[in-house]
């Protein structure tokens, strides 16, 4: 077992199937010694967990775990391309909030997403990151993940 799902483990999380793209895209490639994924939402067994904006019909706290989902889910979409033990770290998150208007709470949304990768990666999960509101997003959701991880050749 690999030291990524060790600690996904003591966390009471496992590594997800990678969740099916919802249109013309593959969940992750790598390239370069690095992984790109596409934006991961919080499906779990292929039903998203919420819709809505954040702020309005989903709270803050509901959205931050739903952060987690998807960056579970974008775990997956790296584990779908490399074994995850070859992730040396993670460089840049990207996390998408649909926000009702004047809801300014991104980055304690984007928390869900990086406290998971810190979690999951120990001191590789360390990152830099964009936390950005959104009108809308893929099918309603209201958080939206993607990653970029560093891995060794």
């Amino acid at each position: 077992m690999s030291a990524v799902v060790d600690r996904l483990a003591a966390l009471g999380l496992t590594v997800p199937p990678v969740a099916a793209p919802v249109a013309a895209y593959v969940p992750a490639v790598a390239h370069g010694g690095f992984v790109f994924t596409s934006g991961q939402l919080p499906f779990d067994a292929g039903v998203l967990l919420a819709t809505g904006k954040v702020g309005a019909e989903v709270t803050p706290e509901e959205a931050a775990a739903l952060a987690q989902v998807a960056a579970l889910n974008a775990i997956a979409a790296v584990a779908s391309v490399v074994d995850l033990e070859s992730v040396v770290q993670v460089v840049k998150v990207g996390v998408f909030v649909a926000s009702a208007p004047g809801f300014t709470g991104q980055p304690a949304v984007a928390n869900g997403a990086s406290e998971l990768f810190a979690g999951a990666f120990g001191d590789a999960g360390q990152h830099a990151r964009s936390a950005v509101g959104v009108a809308e997003l893929p099918l309603g959701a209201p958080v939206e993940v993607e990653l970029q991880v560093a891995v060794r050749s």
